[in-house]
């Protein structure tokens, strides 16, 4: 019995830093926010308790559009990241020539400090002296600068773009280690029946793939769901909101507004879309491990 309690307690022992670490700095701050969303918490030195006032602010019309946006930006840079992620290492995993060169070529986005890659797109997208504008109109493609950051379309495709950029390195490395995980036996089995390179990379290489495709897509949509510092530094949510995000209009309106308990109500709500793609993910992949094709 004394030898069973001694287990216990060391357990539970081991288990300390990491209780701390969830309680501390994951557990604390939800609950405090979650219960700031329902005051008026701001500047003022007192603060109120005003229930569901918070949340009905929210569904409205305008913060529709930016849930609709949000989705939109995250569906379109994930897709590409992943599409492009995958490609690029399915060529980075086949048997060329400079195949190490082209491995370090595709770290430079990743290596490069977020700030100033977006900076450096933010100067490519100028109307006035960018590499793009000057690039169309040179082709004959365009008749007179383009202000790419200016025009609600073209700027909410700019910061698409720019994430792309920035995403797809980890996407690539992440594919292609999952790709050099493939038994080759599989490969030489395929080869000796007359199997073309499309062939096995249909049956044989998407297929055991699937399952890192969706870890990553996950890992992806997360971080691009919350990403914050591409359109804040390219747009800052404008030209007329069109590509504020819902971590964007949160940032104005906790930050740039003060109204905290408006921000945190924002804030709630991200954690409970993000919270029901990560139940979703969870079934899908003990589904995939378990062999349920349903």
């Amino acid at each position: 019995m004394e030898a069973k309690r001694s287990t216990v307690l060391f357990a539970w022992l081991l288990m300390a830093p990491a209780i701390l670490y969830v309680t501390v700095i994951v557990a604390y701050p939800l609950v405090d926010t979650f219960i700031l969303s329902f005051t008026d918490a701001s500047l003022k030195k007192t603060t109120n308790w005003v229930g569901w006032a918070n949340y009905s602010k929210i569904f409205n019309a305008t913060f529709a559009e930016v849930i609709i946006r949000t989705f939109i930006w995250t569906f379109f840079s994930v897709s590409l990241k992943m599409i492009i992620g995958t490609f690029g290492a399915s060529m980075l995993n086949a048997a060329v020539p400079g195949r190490a060169l082209f491995r370090v070529l595709t770290m430079p986005p990743w290596i490069v400090p977020m700030a100033i890659g977006i900076f450096m797109w933010g100067w490519m997208y100028n109307g006035q002296f960018g590499m793009i504008s000057g690039l169309l109109q040179r082709f004959g493609l365009s008749d007179s600068p383009i202000a790419f950051l200016a025009q609600g379309s073209t700027a909410f495709w700019a910061t698409v773009i720019t994430d792309v950029w920035i995403g797809v390195p980890m996407v690539t490395l992440y594919m292609l280690a999952a790709m050099q995980s493939i038994p080759q036996d599989l490969y030489e089995a395929a080869w000796t029946d007359g199997a073309g390179r499309l062939y096995r990379f249909r049956r044989i290489t998407l297929p055991l793939l699937v399952p890192s495709m969706i870890t990553m897509s996950m890992i992806s949509m997360i971080s691009t769901f919350n990403s914050f510092d591409i359109i804040w530094i390219l747009t800052r949510g404008g030209p007329t909101g069109e590509t504020t995000t819902m971590i964007i209009d949160t940032y104005r309106t906790a930050i740039g507004s003060n109204k905290y308990g408006e921000g945190a109500a924002r804030a709630v709500l991200i954690c409970i879309f993000l919270s029901i793609f990560c139940v979703f993910y969870f079934r899908m992949t003990s589904r995939l491990s378990s062999g349920d094709k349903r």
